[in-house]
């Protein structure tokens, strides 16, 4: 239920007023970071790694190399190397260099960097398979939060890779499904208008899926990820369970939306299983990918609806650094606030489309949060039609915050090992320490009122 009447006004006036009263709601009810002291830690560390560019680069160059070290030594040694470029390091840097002056000192050096990127993964990860993640999707749900797991793999390169993949993501949706039986009763998290939401959730990427997704022959890579994503719909719809297909780089988007779209008005597919795709705002184009989604959505009239999660996107630097080399127009929002203002513009039409759509916005700036919840209640909707999505580590705080205060709250949860996790734990960490971001800006002490102003 909206937990307050809305006074009268003008829509636009009506909505920019309760975007700052729900935001500040929100903001009181963060719980306090000082009743979590590692979360404290982790932050300074973070504050530390983004006050310096060129030694953000070279901890983040580090953590992209971990996995190929052999011995505490090398990791020290790849450490100090790396270090060793700065022009000027802060005193805890110049104390870690100094103690790479001996074989102890390495020892104790990579020992503690070692442990300081798998703390920093398991902040992320929240298992290496997803039977050892049960235990924490439990107590999640039993706060009020819902998850969708993500089986942690970057793109394949060979049939088998892809056959794998696809085995543990049914093995995933079996386990998750099986376990999800016996977790209490959370009407907000499990029903809506359109009907039951499925309590076991599991995202994949199709590009783990084929190794043959090209851009230059997109019909190739998308009949070979076809073979193992309808199996995955059946089994998903036998237990009852949601598959989210995430959306990557742009130079697949094309084809993975055309292979959903073409799957999913199959007759087979027409009553399920519960599917949802990506949308990403930092694209310049979105608005036309959202018009053709929503054309869709309409026609095929399908049950239950499509889920579509609107999030900034995870792949900015990617794009930008592949157009720049290639002389191409550069696909994405440069600046900030014109991605933030095409969020809450996309943010509108997906809440106008339902119920042709399920909406999903996934955020953890708190202005975006909160006008997605004025928007839906300024046009008289209940709130159990929003969901509302974060990062596992990175959106923590906003998510007890939206569990306290009655919404349904997913957190997208990955698994995996280390080395499968670490091209995601880097874009994390770029994303938790840019200069631009609403966590950094929050963590600088940002004032209220400037975090929740329009972009």
């Amino acid at each position: 239920m909206n937990s307050a009447a809305i006074a009268p006004g003008s829509p636009d006036d009506l909505v920019e007023r309760e975007t700052r009263r729900i935001g500040t709601e929100l903001a009181d009810a963060f719980p306090s970071i000082a009743r979590h002291p590692i979360r404290a830690l982790d932050a300074r560390a973070l504050a530390v790694a983004s006050s310096d560019r060129e030694l953000r680069a070279a901890l983040f160059r580090f953590v992209d190399v971990v996995p190929a070290c052999r011995s505490l030594d090398d990791l020290a040694r790849h450490l100090t190397g790396l270090l060793d470029e700065l022009p000027d390091a802060p005193p805890p840097i110049a104390a870690a260099m100094r103690m790479s002056h001996s074989k102890a000192g390495r020892a104790a050096l990579g020992a503690a960097a070692a442990g300081g990127v798998k703390h920093m993964a398991h902040r992320f990860i929240v298992g290496e398979t997803p039977s050892a993640a049960l235990g924490v999707l439990r107590q999640l749900w039993e706060r009020g939060v819902a998850s969708s797991v993500d089986l942690l793999g970057e793109a394949t390169v060979t049939e088998a890779e892809a056959d794998r993949y696809a085995a543990r993501c049914a093995q995933a949706l079996e386990q998750l499904a099986l376990a999800a039986r016996a977790w209490p009763r959370r009407p907000v998290l499990e029903i809506d208008s359109s009907g039951p939401v499925p309590r076991a959730n599991v995202s994949v990427k199709v590009s783990a899926l084929t190794p043959l997704l090209r851009p230059d022959a997109p019909e190739i890579g998308q009949r070979d990820a076809a073979r193992r994503l309808r199996p995955l719909f059946r089994h998903a719809r036998t237990l009852g369970a949601h598959v989210h297909v995430d959306m990557e780089s742009l130079d697949s988007r094309e084809a993975v939306l055309e292979l959903l779209l073409a799957l999913l008005s199959e007759d087979e597919f027409a009553d399920g299983p519960s599917v949802g795709l990506v949308l990403q705002a930092y694209l310049r184009d979105s608005p036309d990918q959202l018009t053709r989604i929503l054309a869709w959505a309409r026609d095929s009239h399908r049950r239950p609806p499509l889920q579509v999660r609107l999030v900034k996107g995870a792949y900015w630097d990617h794009e930008l650094v592949q157009a720049r080399q290639h002389g191409w127009p550069v696909p994405v929002f440069e600046d900030k606030a014109d991605c933030d203002r095409n969020f809450e513009a996309l943010t509108r039409r997906l809440l106008q489309a339902r119920p042709a759509v399920r909406v999903a916005i996934a955020s953890h700036n708190l202005r975006s949060v909160a006008h997605a919840i004025a928007v839906s209640r300024v046009a008289g909707a209940d709130d159990r039609e929003l969901e509302l999505q974060v990062l596992r580590g990175l959106g923590d705080e906003l998510q007890d915050a939206l569990a306290a205060r009655g919404f349904r709250v997913r957190t997208y949860c990955p698994i995996g090992d280390l080395v499968a996790g670490m091209a995601y734990l880097v874009r994390r960490l770029l994303e938790n320490t840019s200069n631009e971001s609403f966590l950094h800006e929050q963590a600088n002490g940002t004032p209220l009122d400037q975090l929740l102003a329009p972009p």
